[in-house]
């Protein structure tokens, strides 16, 4: 693929933006920087590739389904004061591009206790009419054991000695009774964090929201902060987003281990490193532990 798409690279030419390069991406997208006429700065995010793809976590992808969620969810909680990329515009067409404010970052991280107090006020605005796209059309309670049984059988393809999963029936009853009706970013690491001063100025990358529990949210973030490059102190969170979150308990273990798992893939298959591939493993070993632990009382 070229460094400069020819598509987005068009899009920018007739919308006057200039100053186009390419600032970031992952598996799906890949996101821009550029300057409008006014001098203001823009981020534009398109798809890597074709706009249906496929890779071990997420076997059906559809960057527009996407794309045109963060556009709505994005509108939707920069009306309540969360602090995003503001949506500009959304292109349909070949490409899709979707275009947003460019925040900046002075490098330092979110202060954890303010990064714990705005989840806490994410998790209290009422969620947008639309679904999230990573809901595959079931509730939260029901899709999260069935992605750990899909996701567990690619780390056991590549794992012989891997445990049998954990049953989806038993995966389930850990989390029934949760309340299910708070929207969750599910994404909370650095690379999607913009603070200045400690203050988180946009959290990026709605691909993986959901709609659902927030001890879900807490659970992914606790795990991700074992990751050397996000360094977050989840204590000092929990203690900036207060009660009300179990930990420790049969369902704060099941949706850690929803995350062990899809790192496992990650660093397996998705973007394999010899070293962290065998130590996911090992953490989805540790954590698949403590939910029979938990589960076992």
């Amino acid at each position: 693929m070229s460094e400069l798409p020819h598509g987005v690279a068009r899009l920018a030419a007739e919308r006057g933006l200039t100053g186009l390069t390419p600032i970031g991406g992952g598996l799906e997208f890949r996101v821009f920087r550029a300057v409008t006429p006014q001098g203001t700065a823009v981020a534009l995010r398109t798809a890597a590739g074709h706009r249906f793809q496929a890779n071990a976590n997420d076997p059906e992808v559809d960057t527009r389904a996407l794309l045109t969620w963060e556009h709505t969810v994005t509108s939707h909680l920069a009306g309540h004061g969360i602090p995003v990329a503001a949506p500009r515009e959304l292109a349909l067409g070949d490409p899709d591009v979707s275009v947003s404010d460019f925040v900046d970052d002075d490098g330092q991280g979110p202060e954890p206790y303010r990064l714990g107090s705005l989840l806490r006020r994410l998790h209290g605005v009422p969620p947008p009419a639309a679904r999230p796209v990573a809901h595959e059309g079931l509730p939260t309670g029901r899709l999260v054991p069935r992605r750990i049984a899909r996701r567990w059988r690619e780390v056991a393809a590549r794992v012989p000695d891997l445990p049998a999963p954990p049953p989806v029936d038993r995966l389930a009853a850990a989390v029934a009774g949760r309340p299910q009706d708070r929207l969750l970013h599910l994404d909370v690491r650095a690379a999607n964090l913009r603070c200045v001063d400690g203050r988180v100025h946009a959290l990026l990358d709605w691909s993986n929201a959901l709609i659902g529990d927030p001890a879900l949210e807490l659970g992914r973030l606790a795990e991700f902060a074992l990751l050397p490059e996000n360094g977050i102190d989840v204590e000092a969170v929990s203690s900036g987003y207060g009660d009300g979150v179990p930990v420790g308990s049969a369902a704060a273990w099941t949706y850690r281990l929803d995350a062990a798992v899809m790192l496992a893939v990650v660093f397996l298959s998705e973007a394999p490193d010899p070293v962290r591939g065998p130590r996911a493993v090992d953490r989805l070993r540790e954590v698949h532990d403590r939910w029979l632990h938990r589960t076992r009382r």
